[in-house]
């Protein structure tokens, strides 16, 4: 197990670093944001370290035994005694650093009943297409069948209301019946890096049963499970459009010998009993879990080598300690791998409850 960290130059591709001497390293993807990565350099000549991690303008890659493992943009390099701390994020916090500055993405808006695929694609084509702009991110083909902007409300990028794209990218993949985004890395075939925004429909990412994660086999930490009530609900009531009388609902309940619990879901662009009905039964699904793992720390092993995952994955997670005797399926939403941990390699996993996801319904 082999790291490399290499800078290049934001604009012109120029290599600064083929081996940056970063220690205290932790890095990693998110679903729908950025990830980040952190670091501390230590200089023997801090001028000539300070021009290969130019704040704003310079590119770091993580490479393993060959692979491009993550790449995005240093943001911050902050001498703190004899080091100098790094910071970077992917590819989409640089949409966090822009605005429209003409207006509709220079023409390429408004938006009824549009593709967030599309408006996605169109947001990176308009922040590239301004002089310095273009970091050479290319996205996915990726299509979807959810709909953004309607004709009483089309979705508009007015100038004067100047959110930062970056914003307006983010909240395209916040419904539930929205795609999904991460921000990846990989050589090409002349040993080139390709900065990429993959996009899933309805999900990235998959069930796995060939990897799982359990306490004394490859966790390594005691993961606290969580029970909670207070989002709990057997009974789920969707709403949709329409107002008094008029609007429309959907309800699924079941019973399970527990004291009765409701959730409201207001879903006001929804039209269809059918598909309120849909959605009020995975969200009473996703509800009815109790007991929850929001993260665990793993090492290296068969059962679950570091790298075999993917953003969205669904994993086994089986935790047994003093207080409980947890097994249930959790999707990753994002890791920070620490190539330098005491005991060797290791990788902590942000996990969500797999029920909570409601993969392909549509508006």
């Amino acid at each position: 197990m082999t790291y490399r960290y290499l800078t290049q130059h934001a604009l012109t591709g120029e290599w600064l670093s083929y081996n940056l001497p970063l220690t205290d390293v932790e890095f990693g993807p998110q679903l729908n944001g950025p990830g980040h990565l952190r670091g501390e350099l230590s200089p023997r000549l801090p001028h000539l370290s300070r021009t290969l991690v130019d704040p704003g303008t310079t590119v770091i890659y993580v490479e393993r035994d060959g692979l491009l493992r993550w790449g995005g943009i240093i943001w911050q390099a902050d001498p703190e005694g004899d080091s100098l701390k790094i910071e970077a994020s992917g590819w989409t916090s640089y949409l966090h650093r822009r605005h429209d500055l003409h207006g509709e993405l220079d023409g390429r808006g408004p938006y009824v009943r549009a593709d967030p695929c599309q408006i996605a694609r169109d947001i990176v084509a308009y922040t590239q297409s301004v002089p310095d702009g273009n970091l050479r991110i290319a996205v996915d083909p990726t299509t979807s069948a959810a709909q953004t902007g309607t004709p009483a409300e089309p979705w508009h990028s007015h100038w004067w209301e100047t959110p930062t794209l970056g914003d307006r990218f983010d909240d395209l993949f916040k419904p539930a019946s929205s795609p999904d985004y991460t921000c990846s890395v990989h050589w090409d075939g002349k040993h080139r890096p390709v900065r990429r925004i993959e996009l899933g429909y309805p999900r990235l990412g998959a069930r796995r049963t060939d990897i799982a994660f359990s306490t004394g086999i490859n966790i390594t930490d005691n993961a606290p499970v969580t029970y909670s009530a207070d989002e709990y609900a057997q009974v789920v009531i969707a709403t949709g459009v329409g107002d008094g009388r008029a609007k429309q609902r959907a309800t699924d309940a079941v019973r399970d010998g527990r004291l009765r619990l409701e959730k409201v879901l207001d879903l006001p662009d929804v039209r269809g009993t059918d598909v309120l009905a849909d959605r009020a039964r995975a969200e009473r699904a996703g509800r009815q879990v109790m007991g929850a793992v929001d993260e665990i720390t793993v090492r290296d092993h068969p059962a679950a080598p570091i790298g075999s995952w993917q953003i969205g994955d669904d994993v086994r997670v089986t935790v047994r300690n003093q207080w409980t005797d947890f097994s249930g399926w959790c999707r990753i939403t994002g890791w920070t791998v620490h190539p330098q941990a005491p005991g060797g390699e290791s990788a902590t996993l942000a996990l969500a409850p797999a029920e909570s996801y409601h993969y392909g319904l549509t508006t």
